[in-house]
């Protein structure tokens, strides 16, 4: 067999995922190095403040919106001190994530993009367009199924809707009055403002008081597609996990169910069985919303961020700056993206950079060569 012209080149460059070296690595922030402990506990002691911050800043913001708790619902406590252990779980994972060197290149480049003047002014209408095709409505996930995508909208904007009512209302930021008592003229109020006074027998009163089960009607058929999918795909079987994969969806479903049930009872039933209703719905939602940091609900979180590397792709091409691989000249990504990658790899100290300027066949054809000249030369 001739061995191609890059077997050599390619012999001479550090294999993938290979030492760089003959010795082992003790240089400050390596692997298994003396300072890897300090490392850690610095992350950790970083991403413990704020989380505290952000969880006493959201209870300062509970306080004096509800306008020193006056109209902050008892009921509901349960509720807003769940919130406020998901305030700190969110800042505490999202801290440990952008510590990571990858992570943190692509949080930087990001927000760098979004609130870069010369971005806005190449292109002005980018940065709305892709918080409505890649944050909105995900139109990424509709090149992998079509059915995909619609269950993912519904669960998406179910969730958005939901959040919108129930947050504000938990925290007393939203309050419905009415000067008879018991209706129908309602006002709605803001931070004690008054925003909008409504009939509760029209269709904006109804809309108003069911937003709620709407959001579950949304939520349901798009969390089961999901579950179902789940049970019955063997490539999303494969790969799955009970506590990670199915327990979100699970949960989402049990909350819309108990919520729409809760509305079934105090119409159909005149409140029959209301109370349990009323308690496994809180616990449900309670459950979910301490588990959103340390779940799959997390990428709800560090999705937005995503925006901001589409941005930072996108201004890349815009100017014409799409790196070729060094073997085949393929376009691979923008040259701007290939450079934060090496960046990363020279971080992480893995020793393989330059594999960032081949595109993934070469990298495979040139590994393939290395080990014919290499390491299949030498058996019998």
């Amino acid at each position: 067999m001739t061995e191609p012209p890059e077997a050599s080149a390619a012999a001479e460059r550090p294999t993938l995922g290979g030492p760089t070296t003959g010795g082992t690595d003790s240089g400050p922030g390596a692997p298994g190095g003396s300072s890897a402990a300090p490392v850690v506990r610095s992350v950790t002691n970083r991403a413990t403040l704020a989380g505290v911050a952000v969880s006493v800043l959201l209870i300062l913001a509970i306080v004096f919106g509800s306008r020193m708790l006056l109209n902050f619902d008892s009921a509901l406590l349960p509720y807003a001190v769940a919130t406020v252990f998901l305030a700190f779980g969110v800042a505490y994972r999202y801290t440990v994530w952008i510590s990571a060197p990858g992570a943190r290149r692509l949080f930087t480049q990001g927000w760098r993009s979004l609130f870069s003047v010369e971005n806005f002014r190449r292109a002005p209408t980018a940065l709305p367009k892709m918080i409505a095709t890649y944050l909105g409505f995900q139109k990424f996930l509709g090149a992998r199924s079509h059915a995909r995508w619609a269950a993912h909208q519904l669960i998406f904007w179910g969730c958005i809707l939901a959040s919108l009512i129930t947050f504000p209302l938990t925290w007393g930021w939203f309050t419905f009055t009415s000067g008879s008592g018991s209706g129908p003229g309602y006002e709605m109020r803001i931070w004690g403002f008054k925003i909008l006074g409504f009939d509760s027998l029209n269709i904006l009163g109804w809309l108003m008081f069911h937003g709620l089960d709407i959001a579950a009607v949304l939520v349901i058929p798009g969390a089961s597609y999901f579950l179902w999918r789940r049970m019955k795909d063997r490539g999303a079987i494969t790969g799955q996990r009970f506590a990670y994969d199915l327990v979100p969806l699970i949960a989402l479903i049990v909350i819309s169910v108990t919520g729409l049930l809760l509305t079934f009872s105090s119409i159909f039933l005149h409140g029959g069985g209301y109370e349990f209703l009323a308690i496994l719905h809180m616990v449900s939602v309670v459950f979910t919303l301490i588990y959103i940091p340390f779940g799959k609900f997390f990428h709800i979180v560090q999705r937005p961020a995503a925006v901001g590397m589409q941005l930072f792709k996108y201004t890349g091409r815009k100017d014409d700056k799409v790196f070729a691989c060094r073997r085949c000249e393929e376009p691979i990504d923008t040259g701007p993206y290939v450079e934060n990658l090496r960046g990363t790899m020279r971080d992480l100290r893995l020793g393989f950079d330059e594999w960032a300027e081949y595109c993934p066949r070469c990298k495979r054809v040139l590994r393939g060569s290395a080990y014919l000249s290499q390491v299949k030369k030498g058996f019998k």
